[in-house]
């Protein structure tokens, strides 16, 4: 295998066990702040984690000096203003959407298990290509029946202990996988319009602003939790904010895109190997089948129809 391939897997590996990790990160973190105080200081150190990065990139992005005359010129800054912009509209959007997941994330990890918030949450994978359809994109047979196995491993996980009801924990966190799935979408569409750093930057920052204002209001924050909660909020902050997204970022340009979605899918799985370790949350036997076949959902979602034998003609013919 080429070695750049391996170490871009090795990289998205870590980002999936760093970003499994974060889900002990935020139910720990619950022991000392409030839902919306976590996420504004989460954030907010995401986004300053990202600022050095944006000037040494820049940096590397930087050419030769041109003449001011020159045609070239001035078509490429109109271009990087152009991005720039999009950027700055783009990551407003991009984190209002996370705002919105997060809280709802947030509120969900404290009142259910690490395991299975993240397992919840990497529904989105299979969510995703659902509301492509309201977007007029084919949905794969994959998909279909994805969904009919993630629906029974849903069932065996949350409907625990004989009881038909949903705990309220796994309800939200399935609502936070459906608005991260158009949190995803609304990325879809900027990130080829503007540079990525500079975009999720934006979107910390605005998402960290929004989070502040009912942290403010409703949950009254003293600096004595904030220190208390230095550990778990510096993790969710400069590791799963800054660090696993630039080592995203860095791994993608060398590896295919469906195998990049299949190996950051392993964050479900760290997650409960995490909670069990760490906090020694255990699950039922039914509860582990239907993390399994959540787990195996989410992979067949993710396998393209050649796979099975099937060529997409009819795309090739709608082109």
């Amino acid at each position: 295998m080429d070695r750049k391939k391996v170490r871009s897997n090795f990289m998205l590996v870590l980002t999936a066990f760093i970003w499994g990790l974060a889900f002990v990160a935020q139910s720990v973190g619950m022991d000392y702040v409030k839902p919306f105080t976590f996420n504004a200081a989460r954030f907010f150190i995401g986004g300053v984690v990202l600022i050095p990065l944006i000037f040494v990139m820049k940096k590397q992005g930087e050419k030769t000096p041109v003449e001011m005359d020159d045609p070239m010129s001035a078509q490429n800054n109109r271009e990087m203003a152009q991005r720039r912009k999009m950027g700055i509209v783009g990551g407003i959007c991009c984190g209002t959407a996370l705002f919105v997941a997060s809280a709802f994330q947030q509120f969900g990890v404290a009142q259910t298990s690490v395991g299975k918030a993240g397992f919840i949450t990497a529904l989105y994978i299979i969510i995703v290509p659902i509301l492509g359809i309201f977007m007029k994109r084919k949905v794969a047979v994959t998909v279909w029946v994805s969904v009919v196995i993630a629906t029974v491993g849903m069932y065996l996980l949350c409907m625990s202990g004989g009881s038909m009801a949903v705990s309220r924990g796994d309800l939200l966190v399935f609502i936070c996988s459906v608005c991260f799935s158009f949190h995803i979408l609304v990325i879809d569409y900027f990130s080829p319009k503007a540079d990525g750093v500079f975009l999720s930057c934006v979107q910390f920052f605005t998402a960290g602003v929004m989070a502040v204002v009912p942290a403010l209001i409703l949950e009254h924050p003293t600096m004595a939790s904030l220190i208390a909660a230095w550990a778990p909020v510096l993790y969710a902050g400069v590791m799963s904010c800054g660090v696993a997204y630039t080592l995203q970022v860095v791994a993608q340009k060398d590896t295919d895109p469906v195998v990049a979605s299949l190996i950051l899918s392993l964050e479900s799985v760290f997650s409960l190997l995490a909670g069990w370790v760490l906090l020694g949350q255990k699950l039922s036997p039914k509860e582990l089948f239907g993390c399994v076949l959540v787990f195996a959902a989410i992979l067949l979602a993710q396998l393209p129809e050649e796979v099975f034998g099937r060529k997409k003609a009819d795309e090739v013919n709608l082109q």
